[in-house]
């Protein structure tokens, strides 16, 4: 019942910054955990950064912690990943993914979203 949107990535050069965004649709009364996943040429699909329900609590992957930042807007039904200093490892397809698992250990498993939007191409030249 939810379907997901992403937009916003881009060809940029290392150290720029980028924001991603994901509309979701659907009924009004679904809550949902929001994530980024992202996966590069040759590699498997990886946990980037996750937002709670209420938005009040994110988690992130070492990788881009302190880098990206994740957030959302219920009024615009929108979640957002901001990525900044990006690094020519962080080019990959960036997916964002909803859960609606209760489970507290979910946020970094891709198994417990439900929904994924089509995802969008970040590539970070040298």
């Amino acid at each position: 019942q939810v379907q997901l949107v992403e937009s916003g990535g881009g060809l940029v050069q290392a150290g720029d910054s980028l924001r991603l965004a994901c509309v979701s649709s659907g009924p009004s009364n679904i809550r949902f955990r929001l994530g980024w996943f992202r996966q590069a040429p040759g590699k498997e699909r990886e946990f980037v950064a996750a937002i709670s329900r209420s938005g009040t609590t994110t988690y992130s992957a070492d990788s881009v912690r302190g880098r990206f930042t994740i957030s959302r807007d219920y009024a615009k039904s929108t979640g957002y990943l901001q990525m900044n200093i990006l690094k020519p490892e962080d080019t990959a397809i960036y997916y964002c993914a909803a859960s609606t698992s209760l489970a507290t250990d979910s946020w970094m498993q891709d198994f417990r979203y439900e929904y994924w939007g089509q995802g969008t191409q970040v590539t970070v030249s040298s």
